[in-house]
């Protein structure tokens, strides 16, 4: 073996540059940190040929002064911690002391920084193999420049690893775009090859945050995104989940932060998969732009030399605030918000408290029971309205209405048609007109034309009343025939044994019988066909990767959609006029009925505006 040797401060900065600079996207990451850090309103930033030729970015925050700018090229010189207990605490962005150094092994980088309003600035280069650092004076407002320049010139091997200009400026604008989403009251001005390609401007009230978020994540986002702001213990959520209606392929428009930083979070991806699997359709994903605020003492920030991951100290708790949060806050989208009183939904799909459904002939007072609607045999008819149409030419606006405060919600579920009538009051998904082919119901309210799938529509019904009823009984225990044996690691044993009372509430009876075995003994009794083994190992692997599982949940769901599929009004099926009204209101009072329960849409809307561009009206 060679003998041991220090090595050179050059070899030991580009080591670390491995770490902390990757592409231009990483260093410009690491610069704005720096401005944002410093107190910056304002920051530019200038790239060439995607980031590959020169970088600069330019704030106006506080500055460095004369005597601390060489050393804020050197590797671990920070302002930001002093001890441990600032580690442990990490309120700023940076604090490892690294980047600038780091980016100094591996480009040309010139820094230009001033402390005062009336003087002037000084500049300084890192050179020469020991990275002397030369300074000298230049004007420059208060606040700091620094410019990168040929990134990866002395280190051929990793810039042959770049990409394209085009996909390595991409990249970097993805960085802008998340800081400028996690920084809303700071302006960020993004040019390439000299031309502006971004301009976020800083939102201090809400309208200008909510016109921010529309510019990075789309106007169709925000005019369908609902703006939560829960707090509870210690712990703050606030932000925008998208609709159901609008999930994507990719989970590339959820964007985490933590304290303000952008994170990559496990916690954070499964709490928002949780809330939105019952309404996303298939393996989509939603879109989501999210902020948890926590004491600086409860999430270690320091997991990763990017800093892109955390690590909660109470992971399992910060899951379950999530998941209980947007959860709530996912079930109010659509047609039903549900009516906020807690009051149960009738066994009948179709049948509000009382026994009665809503739609019976005004004039004669009669109504459509539960009975006739199972029996197919209601025929009392609701008189058609003349509903004057407001030319909204934008379906949101059906969205609106239907997004009650929590005083209102359930209203038309409770309100006979005949005090609608005297109120004048139009009920969101308005009034049937007629059936399409024994498969749509064709509507009309005051916005324009509601389309529903009634088959969809009533299997989300039915499945949202199939969970309140399995809800309201406790789980009953079905034991086996013959108890079942499973092979497991000795931490997966460890888990178990140390979750017993966990698998106890959910019916499951879990013995650890040797090192690496478990016995199953008893399942809930709705999943007495479900694989014993193949449940026990997927609810220990959540376990031991989130803390926390609902596998069991998962699959009664699972079975009690399937239920509900067999038990909604199938298509073909013709409906009187009363029934399809019947459907309406209770797709108005039922949480998640804008989706069925595999995720896709059971109503659509079209304005009278888009009504008459379709037969060129006004023209």
């Amino acid at each position: 073996m060679p003998s041991i040797r220090l090595l050179s401060p050059r070899l030991a900065n580009q080591i670390a540059a491995g770490e902390v600079v990757e592409r231009p996207a990483s260093l410009v990451k690491e610069l704005l940190e720096n401005s944002l850090d410093a107190g910056a309103s304002v920051i530019d930033i200038d790239v060439e040929q995607g980031g590959c030729k020169r970088v600069q970015v330019r704030d106006n925050g506080s500055g460095i002064n004369k005597a601390e700018l060489p050393l804020a090229l050197s590797r671990h010189a920070t302002s930001k911690i002093l001890n441990l207990e600032d580690l442990e605490a990490v309120a700023t962005l940076g604090f490892r002391g690294e980047a600038l150094a780091s980016i100094a092994s591996v480009s040309h980088l010139t820094m230009t920084s001033n402390t005062e309003v009336k003087g002037h600035g000084w500049r300084v280069c890192a050179a020469g193999p020991g990275m002397e650092a030369d300074i000298e004076p230049a004007p420059h407002p208060v606040g700091t420049t620094v410019e990168v320049r040929d990134l990866f010139f002395n280190t051929p091997a990793r810039r042959k690893f770049l990409r394209k200009e085009k996909t390595e400026f991409n990249r970097l604008d993805d960085v802008v775009r998340r800081l400028a989403l996690s920084h809303l009251n700071v302006t960020f001005n993004l040019r390439h090859n000299g031309k502006v390609v971004r301009q976020y401007r800083s939102a201090e009230h809400f309208a200008e945050q909510e016109r921010r978020i529309a510019t990075v994540c789309g106007t169709a986002f925000m005019e369908q995104a609902r703006f939560i702001d829960i707090e509870q213990t210690g712990l703050r959520l606030w932000g925008w989940l998208g609709s159901p209606n609008l999930s994507r392929s990719q989970a590339d428009q959820q964007y985490f932060f933590v304290n303000g930083r952008t994170v990559r979070d496990r916690v954070f991806t499964h709490a928002v998969r949780q809330a939105y699997r019952d309404v996303v359709y298939h393996q989509r994903h939603a879109a989501c732009v999210l902020f948890l605020e926590l004491p600086t003492e409860e999430v270690d920030v320091n997991v990763h030399p990017t800093k892109h991951e955390v690590r909660f100290r109470q992971s399992r708790s910060v899951h379950d605030f999530l998941y209980s949060s947007l959860h709530r806050t996912v079930a109010e989208f659509g047609p039903g918000e549900g009516d906020g009183s807690g009051a149960r939904i009738s066994n009948d799909p179709l049948a509000v408290a009382g026994g009665t459904v809503v739609g019976g002939n005004v004039a004669s007072g009669e109504t459509v029971t539960a009975a006739a609607w199972q029996d197919g045999i209601g025929q009392p008819r609701l008189p058609l309205r003349n509903i004057a149409p407001t030319g909204v030419a934008d379906q949101m606006a059906v969205y609106k209405a239907l997004h009650r405060p929590a005083a209102d919600r359930g209203q038309w579920r409770e309100t006979s048609d005949a005090a609608v009538e005297a109120t004048d009051q139009v009920p969101p998904l308005g009034y049937a007109i007629a059936q399409l082919k024994g498969i749509y119901i064709l509507a009309e309210n005051e916005f324009g034309m509601v389309l529903v799938d009634m088959h969809a529509a009533h299997e989300r019904i039915t499945y949202e009343q199939l969970k309140l009823d399995y809800d309201d009984k406790t789980l009953v225990a079905q034991p086996l025939l013959v108890p079942q044996s499973v092979s497991v690691s000795e931490r997966e044993a460890d888990c178990a044994e140390q979750h017993r009372d966990l698998f106890a509430s959910l019916s499951i009876d879990l013995q650890r019988t040797g090192p690496q075995v478990v016995v199953v003994r008893e399942v809930p009794a709705l999943l007495r066909e479900t694989d014993a083994d193949a449940l026990i190992r997927d609810m220990l692997a959540d376990l031991l990767t989130h803390g926390s599982s609902d596998r069991v949940e998962v699959l009664a769901n699972d079975l009690l959609s399937k239920l509900a599929c067999h038990g909604s009004v199938r298509a073909r099926r013709s409906l009187t006029i009363a029934e399809m009204n019947a459907l309406l209101r209770q797709m108005e009072a039922t949480e998640r009925s804008g989706q069925c329960n595999h995720g896709r849409p059971t109503w659509t809307q079209m304005s009278m505006a888009e009504l008459d561009k379709l037969f060129l009206r006004g023209r």
